[in-house]
């Protein structure tokens, strides 16, 4: 059995905020994209994208929370 010396990389959370920023404007657009489909979509098409535009929004409030948490971890560092 070969033992290999692997050390963890440092947890380099310098740039989460602007990679979660960036995610945020990301899902923000693809909703209004679907957003645009939607007004050609009816029935079940319709309500699969107003379900998934509802996920958007809960994953853009987590993504805010989080950038939340990030500026305070990096302002007490």
């Amino acid at each position: 059995m070969t033992h290999h010396n692997y050390k963890p990389k440092p947890d380099d959370r310098s740039d989460n905020v602007e990679k979660l920023q960036s995610m945020v404007q990301d899902t923000l657009q693809n909703m209004e994209k679907a957003n645009e489909t939607m007004e050609f979509s009816h029935g079940e098409q319709k309500e699969k994208i107003k379900e998934k535009n509802k996920r958007r929004e809960e994953a853009v409030r987590g993504m805010r929370q989080e950038i939340k948490d990030e500026a305070q971890h990096n302002n007490l560092h």
